[in-house]
């Protein structure tokens, strides 16, 4: 049975929407090689509102939805899985890496699809760029992340890796090392973990007290 188009409610046009931003931010982290469309199932005939990368396919924002991609929902729909992974062709008969996943709004009701297509003729150069950082300065200098296992982990990985920072920074002098290191903590969010702020003392052998005086000094600069 042909799937028919939906009437879209405010709710689901928000959704949509935050789609839309989050394909901005995946394409450029994937990079050139992948086509990454949105598409909105209120208006077949120009269901394409948003398009990352479109010259792999030649689509443009308002390009009609495929019959592939019709094809796909239906297959969803008759499954368990959200999601399509299979290979396709774009016009010039060129190789395609595809998946088309549903978006589905208010009650369950599948409104759009993401589908991303990597164009398999990319060039290894141009992949590779994706892979190495393009900013000068920044090769050699990754931004450390600590996969934890628990909040107590986090908590103890952060404090250790801003203590370093600011027990080697000279400029500093050793009286405010705590509250910079207290301030740092705030800036990555660490105490809206649950009681941070007492392992965080502790770790740090003052008070809990003297934690909440630097986030409160903190505050009155801003």
């Amino acid at each position: 049975m042909a799937y028919q188009s939906v009437d879209l409610t405010l709710v689901d046009q928000e959704i949509l929407n935050s789609y839309s931003n989050m394909i901005e931010g995946l394409a450029c982290y994937l990079g050139e090689g992948y086509e990454i469309v949105l598409h909105s199932l209120e208006n077949y005939e120009h269901s394409v509102i948003n398009i990352i990368n479109g010259s792999h396919t030649g689509r443009k924002i308002g390009a009609p939805i495929t019959d592939l991609a019709l094809n796909m929902l239906e297959k969803i729909e008759n499954t368990d899985k959200d999601y399509i992974t299979y290979f396709s062709t774009n016009k010039k008969g060129e190789p395609l890496k595809s998946t088309t996943i549903a978006i589905r709004g208010e009650k369950r009701r599948i409104i759009g699809l993401l589908c991303m297509n990597l164009y398999m003729n990319t060039s290894l150069n141009d992949f590779v760029k994706t892979l190495v950082p393009q900013t000068p300065g920044l090769l050699g200098q990754p931004a450390m992340e600590n996969f934890a296992d628990n909040s107590d982990e986090l908590i103890e990985s952060t404090l250790r890796s801003i203590r370093e920072r600011v027990m080697n920074d000279a400029s500093i002098a050793p009286s405010n090392k705590n509250k910079m290191i207290v301030m740092g903590l705030d800036d990555y969010g660490i105490f809206n973990i649950k009681d941070a702020v007492i392992k965080v003392a502790n770790l740090l052998d003052i008070s809990k007290n003297t934690v909440y005086m630097h986030l409160r000094n903190k505050q009155n600069s801003k």
